[in-house]
């Protein structure tokens, strides 16, 4: 993948604060780890367990294709011991200072270490790879050999858990099959604010309409509305979903629309897509967000959801 080019005062000025801020925070015991987006962050946290620090840099809530690290995060990133982010120019606004960081140190763009069988689009490669369990699975073990090699002594720990946590995507994989199997077939029209589920929707088998494309920082124009209308209308979609790091103002547009043309289309509920939920919440965790995205997608739709459908009745059931 070519290295994007960005605003020569924008490289200068972030490796500027990055070294002058390189003594504002203490050492931590243990490796530091630092990432980009809580989908890294928490499974990391998991598996690492008393032999390190994880910080994610992206919040609850927030847009990780539009955010640019502060001063702190600057500080964060040149004290870590290794650096994990997305890629695929999810990241966009801060890819540059990322993979610059490779020079001192392992910073590593997970999904770009799967196959490039393995990811959709070919001239614009589609970056939401978590909201497949398998390749989130694949792409996380990359990051457990990385800190295996960092903390050999550690590494025979951190395969285990990694192994546990490995088998909790796999059950949950098993449980979301069930769940989205009860989806009448006609009704497998997944519309979302921006083009996030495709990964998703080729898992599990549903058809999936972004308003916005791959990325939140493009325009969505009223053709593009008027054209899911009439999608909406003339193939009866019952529901359509906002996302929690997303503007609903598109999404209402959608119901407006399909209402003055006689069609009711539901709000279907907010999904999890580039953000998880708040920390300690059950969609703060990995699983609990796809368990979150699932059931409401399934239940909107016309599928259904038993209490079998979550993990032993929790939704984020800990090792």
């Amino acid at each position: 993948m070519d290295r994007p080019q960005g605003p020569a005062s924008w490289r200068v000025a972030a490796w500027v604060c990055l070294w002058l801020l390189a003594g504002a925070v203490p050492a931590q015991a243990g490796l530091s780890v630092v990432v980009t987006i809580a989908q890294i962050g928490e499974p990391l946290r998991e598996i690492v367990g008393d032999h390190g620090e994880v910080i994610n840099l992206v919040g609850e809530g927030v847009d990780p294709h539009l955010y640019r690290p502060t001063r702190s995060d600057m500080a964060r990133l040149v004290r870590a011991d290794a650096v994990f982010w997305n890629g695929l120019r999810l990241e966009a606004k801060m890819e540059e200072v990322l993979r610059d960081l490779a020079a001192s140190r392992p910073s590593v763009a997970l999904a770009e270490e799967l196959p490039p069988r393995r990811i959709r689009g070919a001239a614009l490669p589609d970056p939401h790879i978590w909201m497949n369990p398998d390749l989130w699975r694949e792409a996380l073990a990359r990051a457990v050999t990385v800190l295996s090699s960092l903390s050999p002594e550690a590494a025979d720990e951190f395969s285990d858990r990694a192994e546990r946590y490995f088998a909790r995507l796999e059950e949950l994989e098993a449980r979301v099959e069930t769940m989205t199997r009860t989806v009448p077939a006609r009704q497998r029209v997944l519309v979302t604010a921006h083009d996030a589920f495709g990964y998703f929707g080729d898992r599990f088998g549903f058809e999936v309409v972004g308003i916005q494309g791959l990325s939140t920082d493009s325009e969505t124009g009223l053709r593009r509305i008027e054209q899911i209308v009439d999608m909406l209308v003339s193939r009866d979609i019952p529901a359509v979903f906002a996302e929690t790091s997303v503007s609903e103002r598109d999404v209402r547009a959608l119901i407006e629309g399909a209402a003055a043309a006689g069609h009711r289309v539901r709000f279907g509920g907010r999904l999890f897509s580039d953000a998880m939920g708040a920390p300690h919440s059950p969609e703060g965790t990995y699983v609990g967000m796809i368990e979150h995205n699932a059931r409401t997608i399934v239940g909107a739709l016309g599928g259904s959801v038993s209490r079998r459908h979550l993990a032993g009745g929790t939704v984020n059931g800990r090792f």
